[in-house]
């Protein structure tokens, strides 16, 4: 019998729930929460005990018992912004996350309580791996053109490291010895530019960057922004950011699978604004590979929207000249999740330790005041 490791994954609507034997996936499901139920709890921290008892009800439900459990993996977000890596939770990381030192209102803060709660019921050590507030910045990317405000990071580090971890275990190489440009495309789209183990630069879709998608706007210019909000609020703005852009403002709906149809179907607008979202994918691949001056090992694809083989074609025809195109439909997050956890109870790493000191402080030349001024971890 090998490593038994339990994950967690909270999402807006569900609780994902994996165990694993080694690498093994003993069983996973999808533990739905009717929006109603939800829309009781003012704030997502509020929901904690509720989530917990789900957990419960179903592991009795299954007849699961996780006495003696070597690992419990939570999803984690919602602490000061660490590099990537696995962090053993500890009491400061799970305070920062109880009580909200960031503005973030995401499930993912849930990831940690849930599984200290779980690891005083029924042992065994508790980690988050590659959690949402992962900042690998280099300086260069920080910078914009007005003083004081910088660029964050706010993208899809779980699945992306996951799976370029995934396509180097096939093909015997280690992430952290290759440069690599990884796209996570699906109702959110980013694109990465991983340097030797780190996520130098990258496109963030929560906060209007890099390519539109099913549910977020992408890039737009400011001169767009100004006429935008001649007709929207700035509520309506930040909505089309995180889920009410792209397909959803096309189309009504962010179904990729609706808006495919369409476009098979010969309809001139859905073939039209479907082409146009992986022609901006592909420009962003192409500036993500001036920033890893041309040494591209290989161009890495994940995300749902990976289902659809005309997006990989039309990445190949486009950037392929760039680097190989590699593509793994879906996600690997809770194989990742694992695989982190493993890697510690292996002895393979050692466990990083949460500080509570952001990342990104500001830099040498500014003030305290200045640097009093940051953005930290407030989007996802």
């Amino acid at each position: 019998m090998g490593y038994k490791t339990f994950v967690i994954n909270p999402g807006s609507t569900s609780t994902k729930l994996a165990y694993f034997d080694d690498e093994t996936k003993l069983f996973e499901a999808n533990v739905f929460h009717d929006a109603p139920e939800l829309l009781k709890f003012e704030h997502v921290r509020d929901q904690f005990e509720f989530r917990l008892g789900v957990i419960l009800d179903f592991l009795k439900e299954k007849n699961i018992d996780l006495n003696g459990v070597d690992a419990i993996v939570g999803r984690g977000g919602g602490f000061h912004t660490v590099e990537g890596g696995t962090y053993e939770i500890n009491d400061l990381m799970y305070e920062h996350t109880r009580t909200g030192v960031t503005v973030i209102d995401h499930p993912c803060m849930l990831g940690v309580p849930l599984a200290k709660a779980l690891q005083d019921r029924f042992g065994g050590r508790a980690f988050v791996v590659d959690s949402t507030n992962i900042d690998e910045l280099q300086d260069l990317a920080r910078i914009t053109g007005v003083d004081g405000y910088y660029r964050r990071s706010a993208d899809h580090p779980l699945n992306q490291k996951g799976t370029i971890r995934k396509h180097c275990k096939e093909h015997g190489t280690r992430y952290e010895d290759g440069n690599y440009i990884c796209c996570h495309i699906d109702g959110g789209t980013s694109i990465t530019a991983h340097r030797k183990g780190k996520m130098i630069d990258t496109t963030c879709p929560g906060l209007g960057s890099g390519a539109f998608s099913p549910t977020r706007i992408g890039f737009l210019e400011v001169a767009t922004v100004f006429e935008i909000l001649k007709d929207y609020d700035m509520k309506d703005l930040a909505k089309m950011c995180t889920r009410a852009g792209g397909f959803v403002s096309y189309f009504g709906t962010s179904d990729s699978d609706y808006v495919h149809g369409l476009k098979e179907q010969g309809d001139a607008k859905a073939d039209l604004v479907w082409r146009a979202m992986v022609y901006q994918i592909c420009k962003n691949i192409g500036s993500m590979a001036t920033v890893l001056e041309g040494k591209v090992d290989a161009i890495i694809l994940c995300g749902g929207l990976m289902r659809f083989d005309d997006i990989l074609q039309q990445i190949k025809q486009q950037c392929e000249w760039i680097a190989p195109v590699y593509s793994y439909p879906g996600e690997v997050e809770h194989e990742a999740m694992a695989a982190g956890a493993l890697r510690v109870l292996r002895g393979e790493e050692t466990p990083k330790v949460y500080t509570g000191v952001p990342i990104f402080t500001g830099f040498a030349w500014e003030t305290a005041e200045e640097r009093g001024r940051r953005m930290d971890d407030d989007v996802i």
